[in-house]
């Protein structure tokens, strides 16, 4: 562990730490993202927009919070690569 993160960093990369449910959900959310965009590039099928109406404000949202999710991921991939 480095001796100088602060508890709040070493919690949010460790499973069971207070941040754990906050990176759960961003990593089901770059899941559902990276299948969607999958889906996208192989079939040209859009499966948020299929479900939630193209472009409705449902579907914006869920896109927004895959967006959201991926730049907590690239805040946290530093923190994960320094992990022992």
């Amino acid at each position: 562990m480095n001796p100088v993160s602060s508890p709040g960093e070493r919690d949010a990369v460790r499973p069971g730490g207070g941040m754990a449910l906050l990176a759960t959900i961003a990593l089901v959310l770059l899941i559902i993202g990276g299948l969607n965009w999958a889906l996208v590039g192989l079939l040209n099928f859009d499966l948020v927009a299929a479900i939630f109406g193209p472009m409705s404000a449902l579907s914006r949202v869920v896109y927004v919070l895959v967006g959201v999710a991926a730049l907590y991921g690239l805040v946290m991939l530093p923190r994960l690569i320094r992990r022992p």
